[in-house]
């Protein structure tokens, strides 16, 4: 199938003026397809060639202005349309194929109740897996669909829907929008429905889980109507479209997506056991994010792919500040979960191989294949950090007179990232362009370093940088109390560089932290003084978000080989137990298991490393049997489960269903001990058919197959890896499912055959399914325990080959680049 380059979309939009599509689908044809039928009504403003895409199962016949194209001339994915200048009409009548990898339209039958959901995800060249379509985001234009579904299920579209007298579905005719933002979700929903300002607001899901949607929905609709307000306290222009659906949909590749009008959610996000408060603060945060890019994504639309940040920076960025805004009486402060989890997600981006930046320049991304790869932690979270420094720097007063500049100019249009600079230019006095140059257009991190020279009671405070950005950040200085805490004594805000040291009177600081309020995006480092108080006072620092910022340039040092693994676990040990920010917690246990335990420690101290979280999470247990904490409780049970060295205990935790002193063991903990007990070689297959008798929901299946690949046999990993690479057979859940159970750093010998054998299986499998399968085998099916020389050459001679599909390329890129650095801590 041929790509869409850039240059190929710039002569197409200048050709055509896309006015209306009549789309009409038919579910009720079979289990493997489905029949789609298009009517485009199009403009060619000139005499020329052309071409639609599509990926149909069968192309049974195309009309263009009443008169028959060949459909044997369909190559790939494109049809050739030779056009004259004038008004034109373009029917096409294909059926194609449901998909189980979550692209296009993909159908899922649930094992709970055997009831039958599709839904679209049109993202990037899907759309023409569903219907015909000039497939760009520049050519906007108004949907219609009409949608025949079996006898007891409800259609939702972009628009309201309704049933007609003879059984089809019809949906109100949509404002302008791109082709991937056209969404359908059928199936039998279990929907909870109400109004806000006049508009019908719903959710929606499966059948199976509708007591737990009821159990949330009234804090995801009060999160959805808070944040619906609070736009509107920020942005002049309307919410733009007629209705707002949120569909939780099973098997979704995303977090969500934002469909105007019919915003579709992972459906993880209907919790069917125990979270944490921080789990729903996240969730609100999508919810957030999702209705942002009504305004920036859907009303105004990038022009191409490179643009792919001014959507996902600008939603990530206002997911987090207007949750905090709107719903702080639901949840803590969002930035510090940012901070610690989304933030390093973006540093770690920024310092790989396939780094590029916020705003990538537009010949580096040629195609729609090479977009694709740039939907990152660049995009979202180092792109969401630079928009809070630069309402840091130039006021949010302003940048919000620039946004709705860029609101009303663009309105149901496109723009460039020339246009936003413009736009927010013209709502200030201060040099955006300039701004934008050293920060949208510049690739890495910088790193700050307090420099403090004087005596007793005179002291002058510069912060060194290593980098080229211009950071207005805050530089908190603390004392030490007499009990051993560090209390603040000010905070001063600083532009770096500056053009002279900042002077401070009193006695020199017992620790100073550079970008005390997280206002900036860049790494820290401590002067010798600063880092021993952080070391010994991290816990008694008062400010939550502050800790995060210390714990997460503790983490930097662990990568940077500037700390030791074994100090950090060290410094864990001493201060987690007293940790109060569940989000400081969670994030810090993450690093610790999932890169110190997996990666940064040696096979020999493994051990020690897995034994040291285990003690975290005891004493965190100590510390919570009162009750008073049932999500901090609730992490330590899941960190004491994952870094279990022997059975015994959590073994005695399932047979009992409960954790001694709490909580009972719902679904997800049984599996996710049974899952550890796999690993450890103390269950067996007999366990887990009983426990996906007890649990058989699509959850069940899904944790019943981690646990089978998880098996330490011969005859476990045979299956696990037919059922990866031989055979097409798996959905993307269940291959995630399966990838996950498969790799076991306990399980080094046996797995080191299929060690060799992933490179050539893993390029075979991407080229057989595609990219959505390319990257969750490059991201999750990857033997990321084998940490040696042997295990690097063998990646980097697979890379060297030019066979590689490009969105397993760029995952295997990454995982290599972490290899490497996970060899040199190792070394440090």
């Amino acid at each position: 199938m041929s790509v869409l380059t850039r240059d190929e979309a710039q002569t197409r939009a200048q050709l055509l003026d896309v006015h209306h599509y009549t789309v009409d689908l038919d579910l009720t044809t079979g289990d493997e397809t489905f029949a789609s039928h298009s009517l485009i009504r199009f403009t060619a403003r000139a005499a020329g060639d052309t071409f639609v895409e599509l990926k149909p199962e069968t192309l049974h016949s195309a009309h263009l202005d009443d008169e028959p194209l060949d459909v044997t001339a369909l190559d790939g994915n494109r049809l050739p349309l030779r056009l004259t200048e004038g008004e034109h009409v373009l029917r096409i009548a294909t059926t194609m194929h449901y998909s189980r990898t979550g692209e296009g339209m993909h159908r899922f039958t649930d094992p709970s109740d055997g009831e039958t959901y599709v839904y679209t995800q049109l993202f990037m060249e899907d759309v023409q897996r569903v219907f015909a379509a000039f497939d760009q985001p520049d050519l906007k234009a108004v949907f219609a669909l009409s949608v025949t579904a079996p006898e007891g299920w409800t259609v939702l579209s972009n628009g309201i829907t309704e049933r007609r007298p003879d059984g089809t579905w019809q949906a109100a005719p949509t404002p302008p929008l791109s082709t991937y933002f056209v969404c359908v979700a059928a199936g039998p929903w279990h929907s909870v429905r109400t109004e806000h300002a006049g508009l019908p607001f719903a959710l929606h899901c499966r059948r199976s889980l509708a007591e737990h949607l009821d159990a949330d929905a009234d804090e995801i609709l009060t999160v959805t109507k808070a944040c619906y307000d609070r736009f509107h306290e920020k942005f002049e222009e309307p919410y733009p479209f007629d209705s707002y659906d949120q569909a939780f949909v099973p098997e979704f590749n995303s977090g969500a997506m934002e469909n105007p009008g019919l915003v579709t959610f992972r459906d993880e996000f209907v919790f069917r056991s125990a979270v944490t408060v921080t789990e729903r603060q996240h969730r609100a945060m999508v919810v957030a994010h999702e209705m942002a890019h009504m305004w920036f994504g859907d009303l105004v639309t990038l022009r191409w792919w490179d643009d792919i940040w001014l959507n996902e920076s600008f939603a990530e960025y206002m997911g987090y500040q207007t949750v905090n805004e709107a719903c702080a009486d639901l949840f803590p402060d969002t930035w510090v979960d940012f901070g610690i989890t989304r933030k390093a997600w973006g540093y770690e981006a920024d310092q790989r191989p396939s780094t590029h930046p916020v705003a990538p320049d537009p010949e580096s991304v040629p195609d729609t294949a090479s977009a694709l790869l740039n939907f990152d932690g660049i995009s979202y979270a180092k792109g969401a950090s630079a928009l809070r420094q630069l309402v840091t720097w130039l006021g949010e007063k302003d940048f919000l007179a620039g946004i709705n500049i860029h609101f009303k100019r663009h309105r149901f249009g496109n723009a460039t990232l020339a246009d936003f600079i413009d736009n927010l230019a013209a709502a200030t006095d201060r040099d955006v362009h300039a701004w934008a140059a050293r920060w949208l257009r510049t690739t890495g991190v910088d790193t700050l370093t307090p420099a403090l020279s004087g005596e007793g009671l005179h002291w002058k405070l510069a912060v060194e940088r290593d980098g080229s950005r211009p950071h207005r950040v805050a530089v908190g200085l603390y004392d030490r109390d007499p009990s051993g805490g560090l209390v603040l004594r000010e905070r001063r805000e600083l532009d770096v560089p500056a053009t002279e040291p900042a002077e401070l009177t009193g006695p020199r600081p017992a620790l100073v932290v550079v970008n005390d309020e997280d206002l900036t995006y860049a790494k820290l480092r401590f002067d010798g003084v600063s880092e021993e108080s952080a070391v010994r006072g991290l816990s008694r620092i008062p400010d939550p978000l502050t800790r995060a910022v210390v714990w997460n340039a503790l983490r930097d040092m662990v990568r940077d080989g500037a700390l030791a693994p074994a100090e950090y676990l060290e410094i864990a040990r001493a201060h987690l137990p007293e940790e109060t920010e569940l989000a400081v917690v969670q994030g810090v246990l993450a690093f610790a298991r999932a890169q110190i335990a997996d990666r940064f420690v040696s096979e020999d101290d493994r051990p020690a490393a897995l034994a040291a979280i285990g003690g975290i999470a005891r004493a965190l247990l100590r510390r919570t049997e009162d009750g008073d904490a049932p999500g901090l409780r609730l992490t330590a049970v899941r960190a004491f489960v994952d870094s279990a060295t022997t059975p015994d205990k959590i073994a005695s935790w399932l047979d009992e269903g409960t954790v001694h002193g709490g909580p009972e063991l719902d679904p997800e903990l049984r599996w996710r001990i049974l899952r550890r007990l796999a690993v450890l070689g103390a269950t067996d297959e007999t366990a887990i058919a009983a426990e996906l008798a007890r649990d058989p929901s699509a959850t069940g299946q899904e944790g019943a197959a981690r646990c089978r690949a998880a098996l330490p046999t011969e005859e476990a990993k045979a299956a696990a890896w037919s059922a990866l690479f031989e055979t097409d057979d798996l959905s993307n859940y269940l291959f995630l499912a399966t990838a996950q159970g498969f790799w076991q750093p306990e399980q080094a010998a046996l797995l080191r055959e299929y060690v060799t054998r992933f490179y050539p299986a893993a390029v075979a499998l991407a080229d057989r399914r595609g990219p959505a399968i390319a990257e969750a085998t490059g991201r999750q099916a990857f033997p990321a325990h084998a940490i040696d020389q042997e295990a690097l050459s063998l990646g980097e001679r697979c890379l060297a080959e030019d066979t590689v599909l490009p969105a397993l390329r760029r995952q295997l890129v990454d995982q290599l680049d972490d290899l490497r650095r996970a060899l040199a801590v190792r070394t440090a």
